[in-house]
């Protein structure tokens, strides 16, 4: 039985920690291994060549920008969803799904003709090496192919997590590692005989091959066992007005903060591009590590959103504000936690990277001391951003404060460090990652003033 809000400043539902607590385990290991993906893709290039390593990160970076569309749009299904939930309107979620589906699926489409016919432009925007930019081109050719398999793939796993069903998407994401890991493994470094397609061109033929097992089996899975929705094909072209309008005005700021932050990155990644391989390199294998090690705070944001948007859709204020003043110290515990152990492991990490340059080796291990100063700051700010005042109704907070303190404030003060003040590039990691602590104000601020309660679901 819940014990009333009013009583206790934290909560002390225990059914809310059991909820948590397992939503986070599951959605941590999916995350994990999800980017284990992408990390064995790091080590193994990084093995076999650092300017393959290099060219697939660029790669990965324009990638990031359709992701993180996608994420915005499944975030913003997940804010409407996770209110019907709360209500158990099933038929409400599923026409919500359906939305999501059209509008990710046309993301995709305009992705992989993007890469498909502007391919060496799009890597000159990111670096001026011709090697990498070569490399880069291999990888791009064949995971164009794999852009919208994602985002269908993604957004079902994301509609089953918004009902609490969170093994499926993990054991989906084991699925995906072992066949990307196994054909890595064959290909990349040519155990299969087939020299033509070894490394850079082996890497992507792995990963598209593990985005459509990914795929045959979340489809299998929603269309024949899943029992709560009971999604089928016909559903998918169900259009609803009313929904669509409240969708986009859920999703479309998730969206907004997606496609802007995806941009960043691409800036980013442009701006240590021409500081040169070395420093493409290095930003590579830290953030590739870091993505491991954050998963926690990826997880307990996604997890918190869904109790705190069931919450809302119940119009039950007084838990809404006891659960987020309990998430929040949750959080900051799991930012410091996650700080130490990725400086922990920084040079256990690096010394998988055999091919590594001394310089690269060296930038690297400063490039993730940063990360794991900069890590507590994420751990707090992200999931109270994109968690609770998100989930809570406000999703529009998030997509202001990225665009002010990244826009206006780290990629000015980056650029000018990179190629005004030729400052060091280790100075220029630390401008383009300052944000993360910055935004925490805003954080403590909002969260805590409880503006952002509202009800999106009808």
């Amino acid at each position: 039985m819940e014990i009333s809000a009013k009583r206790h400043f934290f909560t002390r539902d225990r059914d809310f920690y059991a909820r948590f607590f397992r939503l986070l385990l599951f959605i941590s290991l999916q995350n994990i291994i999800t980017t284990s993906v992408s990390l064995a893709d790091n080590i193994m290039l990084g093995r076999f060549s650092e300017n393959a390593l290099a060219g697939v990160a660029q790669v990965n970076q324009i990638q990031f920008l359709l992701q993180m569309i996608v994420n915005g749009a499944a975030e913003g299904m997940l804010v409407l969803n996770a209110q019907y939930w709360g209500r158990r309107d099933v038929d409400a979620i599923k026409k919500v799904i359906a939305i999501a589906l059209r509008v990710c699926v046309t993301a995709g489409i305009i992705m992989m003709l993007a890469t498909l016919i502007f391919p060496r432009q799009l890597m000159l925007m990111l670096i001026k090496d011709e090697a990498v930019i070569e490399e880069g081109m291999k990888y791009m050719q064949v995971m164009s192919f794999s852009y919208i398999i994602f985002c269908v793939s993604n957004v079902l796993i994301s509609a089953l997590r918004g009902i609490e069903n969170v093994k499926l998407g993990t054991a989906i994401s084991l699925c995906t590692l072992v066949v990307n890991v196994s054909l890595n493994y064959l290909l990349i470094f040519d155990h299969v005989g087939l020299p033509q397609i070894a490394g850079t061109y082996g890497a992507a033929i792995a990963t598209l091959a593990a985005r459509v097992a990914e795929l045959v089996i979340v489809v299998w899975y929603v269309l024949k066992k899943e029992n709560v929705l009971k999604f089928r094909l016909r559903d998918a072209l169900h259009f609803d007005r009313t929904l669509t309008g409240d969708f986009f005005r859920a999703a479309l700021p998730v969206m907004a903060t997606g496609a802007f932050w995806g941009l960043a990155m691409m800036v980013q990644a442009a701006i240590l591009g021409h500081l040169g391989v070395t420093a493409t390199a290095s930003s590579s294998v830290a953030n590739s590590v870091f993505q491991i090690i954050s998963v926690l705070c990826y997880a307990a944001a996604s997890a918190g959103g869904i109790l705190i948007g069931k919450a809302v859709g119940r119009d039950d204020t007084d838990l809404v504000k006891s659960y987020s003043r309990t998430l929040q110290i949750i959080f900051l515990v799991i930012g410091v936690l996650t700080g130490l152990a990725l400086y922990l492991v920084r040079d256990p990490i690096l010394d998988i990277y055999s091919t590594l340059t001394p310089e690269t080796r060296e930038m690297s291990r400063k490039f993730m001391a940063v990360l794991a100063v900069t890590v507590v700051g994420t751990s707090y700010q992200c999931p109270v951003l994109s968690g609770i005042v998100r989930a809570g109704g406000s999703p529009k907070v998030q997509m202001y404060n990225d665009i002010i303190f990244m826009w206006g404030f780290v990629l000015p003060l980056s650029l000018l460090g990179a190629f005004v003040w030729n400052l060091d590039p280790v100075v220029v990691f630390i401008f383009l990652k300052c944000d993360q602590i910055l935004k925490c104000g805003t954080a403590v601020v909002v969260c805590n003033r409880y503006r952002w309660i509202k009800r999106l679901a009808r």
